[in-house]
């Protein structure tokens, strides 16, 4: 019976391992996401910012200008703008924190603080991989070890309870 257990929990060490493996590779699509988004962002706000020098005014100008428009139209234009421009601005200094992070700091800052229209589309995109980065190793290894061993201690305890219990003999 214990050697079904660990062949068992052997099935769900790599099982674990395989899946914690994956972590890193998400984390890895996300920070390409983020910066296809800030790139398209900038590159959005660099032409904005042109046509409102253009008409000689600066990007916050221009923006209190279309949200001061009488136009139901031109005034929520003005009031996207303002938020492409203020995320553009998060989206940075986020990246910027998952540079600093480091790569296992990655990971949590991800989950923690991702933005989560770019989480939503790394989702719907995701393609697994197989891990060569250190942390993809890394997390792997912990991934195996935790079930493996989750499932060994329960087995141990399981198999404790079904154990006879010897009686102390009567002198």
């Amino acid at each position: 019976m214990f050697r079904i257990a660990r062949i068992v929990a052997f099935g769900f060490g790599l099982l674990g391992g395989v899946l914690a493996s994956q972590v890193p590779e998400f984390s890895q699509q996300y920070r390409q996401r983020l910066g296809g988004s800030i790139d398209e962002l900038t590159r959005l706000l660099q032409r904005f910012d042109a046509d409102a020098q253009s008409n000689g005014e600066s990007r916050e100008s221009a923006i209190l200008r279309l949200r001061g428009n009488g136009d139901d139209l031109v005034s929520r234009q003005g009031v996207a703008m303002q938020a492409n421009a203020e995320r553009l601005s998060r989206l940075e200094t986020h990246r910027r924190e998952m540079i600093a992070a480091g790569p296992f700091g990655r990971m949590a800052l991800m989950a923690r603080d991702g933005d989560t229209d770019v989480l939503e589309a790394t989702y719907q995109d995701f393609e697994p991989a197989v891990p060569v980065t250190e942390e993809g190793i890394v997390a792997g290894g912990l991934g195996f070890v935790t079930a493996w061993g989750c499932l060994l201690v329960l087995a141990g305890f399981i198999r404790s309870l079904r154990r006879p219990r010897a009686r102390p003999a009567r002198a």
